[in-house]
């Protein structure tokens, strides 16, 4: 007989396909841990049902003393759980951005190429998510969490909690792996996670990590409705060939700088920030003959003949 916590995580996962349009091959990036397995199981009880086949995928990061077991231990557990296949792959883990940042991408890149691959974030991650845009000031879009369907990428449980997971692989007679770096303090979703959330909650009566799931989907659909309404005037600007200003100066700053958005990064800019975008901006609202603005990988933004345009630059300033 299922009990309450599998059958919460399985409805979330049928939920989920229902509402994809999901590939005849169903991929799940498994850890080991309570999510990952819950959302295996989950998968490969509702994938049978729906005609997929279904294949974990295991990321041995190389961080720590024997991973390699850890990895195929997760395997093997997901296997136990019904998936059709597991696959472990090894992840190069480098790049900047500390530790966190560079495991992240890793894992990312190494799960890539699948026209699906499901998930294991929890309500509980969507609100630490939210927490971190919130902190660093990146916008309505950080605050807005992470997307349900951001294809190839499912994120299936983004509405049941970590504690539902943790009581599933109960439920199911399996027991989780415990990362020791979810205890390492050093890392800045740890602290969220072990003191910020819970001083939330006390302090606020409960219901934070509901809340700010809510507020992010709340946010989500704002940003689709705002991206619609910029798409029309971005494509009244001129696209990507250069922006008319005159067409920019008559929309609302919010609009205004997500048609900047979009041209910017379509263009060929990348890790652009705030401060980039609200420089550019200023061409357009606060044009008073100023210069270029520089952004990187040698790009400048610039007003020419009453468009916007960008143009690469063969050295960097203060080269």
């Amino acid at each position: 007989m299922t009990g309450p916590a599998v059958a919460a995580v399985r409805r979330a996962v049928r939920a989920f396909l229902e509402g994809a349009d999901a590939p005849p091959e169903l991929c799940v990036a498994v850890s080991g841990g309570a999510d990952s397995l819950a959302l295996a199981e989950a998968a490969a009880h509702v994938g049978h049902r729906r005609g997929h086949a279904v294949r974990a995928l295991v990321v041995d990061h190389g961080l720590q003393e024997g991973s390699a077991k850890i990895a195929r231990d997760a395997a093997a557990a997901a296997r136990a759980l019904g998936v059709d296949e597991a696959e472990v792959r090894r992840a190069d883990v480098t790049g900047p951005g500390g530790p966190e940042a560079a495991a992240r991408k890793a894992r990312y890149r190494t799960l890539a190429g699948h026209d699906l691959v499901l998930l294991g974030h929890t309500r509980d991650d969507q609100a630490e998510t939210v927490l971190l845009g919130l902190g660093r000031g990146s916008g309505p879009r950080s605050v807005a969490g992470m997307r349900p369907h951001d294809p190839p990428w499912g994120r299936p449980l983004l509405a049941v909690p970590r504690a539902t997971t943790r009581a599933a692989c109960a439920e199911l007679g399996v027991e989780p792996w415990e990362d020791p770096h979810n205890a390492e303090p050093r890392f800045t979703r740890v602290r969220l996670r072990t003191e910020v959330l819970p001083l939330l909650e006390d302090v606020l009566n409960g219901g934070v990590a509901a809340a700010l799931a809510r507020t992010a989907a709340q946010l989500r659909e704002d940003n689709e409705a705002l991206d619609t309404v910029a798409d029309l005037i971005f494509t009244r600007a001129g696209g990507s060939e250069g922006l008319d200003v005159g067409v920019l100066e008559a929309e609302p700053a919010a609009l205004r700088r997500r048609v900047l958005r979009r041209w910017l990064l379509q263009s060929g800019v990348r890790e652009l920030t705030d401060a980039h975008l609200r420089a550019v901006d200023e061409l357009v609202a606060r044009w008073r003959g100023q210069g270029g603005v520089w952004l990187p990988g040698n790009l400048e933004a610039s007003r020419c003949r009453g468009r916007l345009c960008l143009t690469s630059q063969p050295t960097t300033r203060g080269e």
